[in-house]
């Protein structure tokens, strides 16, 4: 269940803290007073989208903070395993939400950032609100069979997953189809020049790198006198009488006279010593590269004439030999496409046909549980309408097979039957403001068994009704707080007698001329004196209070029986 709330800076409300429990609790309070900024501030909790505009004025940030206190079971807990959040079963829930002034939002999960998203998917387990205009939803029939699987639950599940796995590859056939289908003659004109650009390109026999290597042995022909002359002339200069042979003769005169100075001598003889043989090994190198040079005017001409081959390559295909292998690869796999495309499509509309075979097959068996759930869904929504004196309404899920889509071959659309004696018509068509809500409070009744959400919200579900059928919204509210805590925002006295907590929204102007909303849970003598505001409107009387608390005494009986 929602344990506390805490609320800062958010629109009206400067400062608010409440305290929650289990069962049926309801909000009053008058018209504009702010109730259904409360309402928003649990939405942002579950992920609502939040803007700048909700900041109170004068403070750079909003703050809504939420306890949950769940079951350890609960499913919310595997989906904050999945999503990587650290949390303790055995502990409660902390979550909390920020609305920056500069427009930007974050989100806590137990001291740990999450995205929205994130925030959004453990909210679905969390809370699910009613608002005031929700009964246009029951209108829009592409929500209809989502609602039947939902209420065919297990049953389904599996076999809905194979078929959407199925039917994303069927999908991704029919493109790839689709594309060799529409292959225009441009295309096919294309292919001719690839099969020329593939000739001209595997002619030249390509290897990586090629063109590197035949310049650098370019240069070396280019240049092999000019190189042969200095690498002679530097081998002379080392190994020759001004060279090693004057290293020598330095290296045996300090040898004479070592002895008479070691400490000092000894170091410099090492010094030269190690030069010479440096000088020497050096030597040696230049004369092999100096016997090692080509003259080869043939090899010359031969390397000349393949760079200009590969040079005139560069200027159509790339900029290096790499990339002209990389461009033969893309047009070779292109053509290859267009070669085969006949016999490419011809796999293609086998692998099609087979799969659409197995999706019949799947949508067949998806469209008989949902038949079979859609008769279970209609009889329980009717037995939940009878509660909400709608005693003689028929309900019916009607089912349309039609082309295979991603969600099987049916289409699903909820019809309703007020009245005696006349077919049921799609409910755009027949149903009142206060018939679509309580059709979609049965709704939620039925699925809060389903769907383990611990804390359901009703803004107003109780629009457009009075009398009796208030009355019956009350005590359906009031059951269905015995599976999940329940809250609504109502104006009816008959449902906020009903509530097992009562909360009174109060909109005032503080000592500074602002403008604050408050929160307070009201004792049972307080409960009296704020039914009998909603029976009395301004002028309250000792009957009106005498008639509220009759009521709530009455509502006790009701609730107890």
């Amino acid at each position: 269940m929602l344990q506390e709330l805490s609320v800062r800076h958010l629109a009206v409300i400067e400062k608010i803290r409440m305290r929650f429990h289990n069962g049926f609790h309801v909000l009053t309070g008058e018209t504009g007073a702010g109730k259904s900024i409360v309402i928003d501030a649990v939405g942002l909790i579950s992920g609502w989208r939040g803007s700048a505009d909700m900041v109170r004025h004068g403070y750079d940030r909003a703050e809504v903070e939420a306890v949950f206190d769940l079951p350890s079971d609960h499913p919310v807990w595997n989906v904050l395993d999945t999503l990587g959040i650290q949390a303790n079963r055995e502990e409660t829930l902390l979550i909390r939400r920020e609305l920056l002034l500069h427009g930007k939002s974050n989100a806590r999960i137990n001291g740990q950032s999450v995205t929205m998203t994130m925030l959004r998917e453990v909210g679905e387990h969390l809370v699910n609100i009613h608002g005031q205009h929700e009964p246009q939803s029951l209108l829009r029939t592409e929500r209809h069979l989502e609602w039947l699987d939902q209420y065919a639950g297990d049953r389904i599940a599996s076999i809905k997953e194979a078929y959407r796995a199925k039917y994303e590859r069927y999908h991704h056939l029919a493109k790839e189809r689709k594309e060799l289908e529409d292959t225009s003659r441009q295309q096919m004109q294309m292919l001719d020049m690839y099969r020329y650009q593939l000739e001209e390109i595997e002619a030249a026999k390509l290897k990586p790198g090629e063109d590197e290597a035949l310049e650098e042995e370019r240069s070396k022909l280019a240049y092999a006198e000019k190189l042969a002359e200095s690498a002679s002339e530097a081998y002379e200069l080392v190994y020759g009488a001004k060279g090693l042979a004057a290293l020598s003769r330095a290296i045996t005169r300090l040898q004479d006279i070592v002895k008479y100075d070691s400490a000092t001598l000894q170091p410099i003889v090492e010094q030269l010593q190690s030069a010479y043989y440096n000088a020497e090994d050096a030597a040696f190198q230049l004369r092999d590269y100096r016997d090692s040079i080509e003259f080869n005017p043939d090899r010359l001409a031969r390397i000349e004439r393949r760079l200009d081959l590969l040079h005139g390559l560069k200027r159509k295909y790339g900029e290096t030999v790499s990339d002209i292998i990389a461009y033969r690869d893309k047009i070779q796999a292109e053509t290859e496409k267009l070669d085969n495309r006949e016999e490419r499509l011809k796999e293609l509309e086998s692998a099609e046909k087979q799969l659409r075979s197995e999706l019949a097959e799947l949508a067949s068996s998806l469209s008989a549980i949902r038949k079979d759930a859609a008769k279970v869904l209609a009889r329980a929504i009717e037995t939940e309408l009878k509660d909400l004196q709608m005693e003689r309404t028929v309900f019916e899920v009607r089912l349309e097979s039609g082309e295979l889509g991603p969600t099987g071959a049916d289409m699903a659309e909820f019809l309703l039957s007020p009245n005696p004696g006349e077919p049921p018509k799609a409910l755009s068509k027949i149903a009142s403001g206060g018939e679509m809500s309580r059709v979609m409070l049965a709704l939620k009744a039925i699925f809060a068994r389903i769907d383990q959400i611990p804390v359901l919200v009703f803004d107003e579900v109780d629009t457009g009704v009075s009398g009796r059928a208030a009355q019956a919204i009350a005590e359906k509210l009031s059951r269905l707080a015995g599976q999940c805590q329940v809250f609504a925002i109502t104006h009816l006295p008959q449902v906020a007698c009903m509530a097992d907590r009562q909360y009174e929204i109060r909109k005032q102007v503080t000592p500074d001329g602002r403008t604050s909303t408050s929160v307070r849970e009201l004792a049972e003598t307080d409960r009296v004196e704020e039914l009998a505001r909603m029976l009395g409107g301004v002028e309250v009387t000792e009957k009106t209070r005498h008639h509220a608390q009759e009521m709530l005494v009455l509502a006790s009986r009701q609730k107890n029986a």
